[in-house]
């Protein structure tokens, strides 16, 4: 009896401690509503945006979006603002987050000449919060999804899909890589006539690949001179899909 206990101990696979985690499910693609009440305050702003239906260009994503009212104002007064542009970004949102927001009422009424899309290192960051996870493939469905969705909410707008921007101090970062690997994935979404792809990322980055301080000081947000450099890298691609 311990002889056959033992062999079927024998069989069983070896796991490798280096393999990647795999989630049983796909959060990335499962609408989630974010309980905290600014959040949902944020939320409400964009639907009465959207209600107004007259913002001609959008910007969609996370912190990094949220951050042209901040650090990225003056840059956004000079870019963007002339645009008759929008910022619908909300700190710590995830793939799941921004697809609960757009089937519950962002961009409802709303039909932009051009989307900005710019979303997916938080499910990179997010790793082992909770359990949670979110490998490169999954993030990227979820990135798919969000354009499916826009696309059934505005099929007339451009989007411009921006590739994750890199993160961590230089390129051995793991979550970098990860970002790296999901833009692999993201950038075959973009078929050049309702779907563009700019991954921007070199912009940001000196020699070595490393991310410098008076850009990116923590290493994943951007200080008044990444906002410049980001909206110098894409405003003359945002007014073509604005044409």
């Amino acid at each position: 009896m311990k002889f056959a206990l033992l062999l079927s101990l024998l069989a069983l696979p070896v796991l490798s401690f280096a393999e990647a985690p795999k989630s049983t499910g796909v959060p990335a693609t499962t609408p989630m509503q974010r309980p905290e009440p600014g959040w949902n305050a944020r939320h409400a702003t964009f639907n009465e945006i959207s209600k107004q239906g007259t913002a001609q260009l959008v910007f969609l994503g996370d912190s990094i979006t949220q951050g042209w009212e901040g650090a990225g104002k003056e840059a956004w007064t000079k870019h963007f603002a002339p645009l008759n542009a929008a910022g619908f970004g909300i700190g710590g949102d995830r793939t799941e987050h921004v697809l609960w927001r757009l089937e519950n009422g962002n961009f409802t009424g709303l039909k932009p000449k051009a989307i900005v899309l710019l979303i997916g290192t938080n499910n990179t960051g997010h790793q082992g919060r909770e359990g949670y996870l979110s490998p490169a493939d999954e993030t990227a469905q979820g990135v798919k999804a969000i354009i499916a969705k826009l696309q059934q909410l505005t099929p007339d707008s451009k989007i411009l899909l921006l590739g994750i921007f890199p993160r961590g101090a230089d390129p051995t970062d793991k979550m970098r890589q990860q970002n790296e690997a999901t833009n692999a994935i993201i950038k075959n979404y973009a078929d050049d006539q309702k779907v563009f792809f700019m991954d921007i990322g070199e912009k940001f980055l000196v020699e070595g690949g490393v991310l410098p301080p008076d850009i990116m000081p923590d290493k994943l947000h951007l200080t008044p001179k990444g906002y410049e450099i980001w909206a110098s890298a894409i405003e003359g691609k945002v007014k073509e899909l604005m044409q």
